[in-house]
């Protein structure tokens, strides 16, 4: 029997995008998974869209008061029963084969974190640059320096780490939570084929480089211990790298 994946979600505001995000779900190819989906407080209908899917496998928890998408996250996570865990914002896109393309090739290299390829879109999934390419394995070391793993195009499998939750207090959650997994993680194991698309919404954090430069400086001061030189260090580091990869984007 296949083993469960365990689809992480958070949600707020999502109306407009939601529904090729459930249909992009419902697509995959690999039928054994579960989607546990915190709504973060939306103000729109999104809980409403939600409710219409009458499957049993889509666990929806709206949350009484809003607390950001990394205590979203972490709200999922713990209610996960699954192996393997899988990251999917509300807005984003997987294709069919997603699920089955990455727990096949964990288990038949042995592999507890993989990531993929994936399109970086406009907000109607148009494609705006070239594809991130994943061609490099990642290490704690190498992601020290540039954030290569994303939610829609990373998963990993839980059997023998367990499950790591994000940090609430900080802007850049995703980036933390990938460090603390890797510090277990030997290495992250590309898979060079396109299987997801991350919608790049105008008002999205991850496309104001310039206005998080803080928040990254935090990640390593505060949640690595790391001193203030070198945190600035890996600050630049990253923010040079982050300008390359969304160089043709920034005004």
């Amino acid at each position: 029997m296949k083993d469960l994946v365990s689809i992480i979600t958070p949600c707020y505001n999502s109306a407009e995008f939601i529904e090729e995000t459930i249909q992009s779900v419902l697509n995959q190819t690999y039928d054994n998974w579960e989607w546990l989906i915190t709504d973060d407080l939306s103000k729109d209908n999104t809980v409403e869209i939600l409710r219409r899917y009458n499957d049993p496998r889509i666990k929806l928890l709206v949350l009484e008061k809003n607390g950001g998408a990394g205590n979203a996250r972490n709200k999922s996570l713990e209610r996960a029963q699954g192996r393997y865990i899988a990251f999917l914002d509300s807005d984003d896109y997987w294709y069919p084969e997603y699920i089955e393309t990455m727990t096949d090739y964990m288990q038949e290299h042995n592999a507890e974190l993989v990531y993929c390829n994936y399109s970086r879109c406009d907000e109607h999934l148009k494609p705006i640059l070239k594809d991130f390419m994943a061609d490099t394995v990642v290490t704690f070391s190498n992601l020290l320096k540039t954030c290569r793993l994303a939610p829609v195009s990373t998963m990993y499998d839980t059997k023998r780490v367990g499950k790591f939750l994000f940090p609430v207090k900080s802007k850049r959650e995703d980036h933390v939570m990938w460090l603390n997994l890797l510090k277990v993680i030997p290495e992250g194991m590309p898979i060079n084929k396109t299987m997801a698309k991350y919608r790049m919404r105008e008002n999205s954090v991850s496309r104001k480089k310039k206005d998080i430069i803080k928040d990254q400086y935090l990640v390593y001061k505060d949640f690595m211990g790391f001193s203030t030189v070198k945190s600035l260090y890996y600050t630049v580091n990253w923010a040079v790298n982050g300008f390359l990869k969304y160089s043709k984007i920034f005004n």
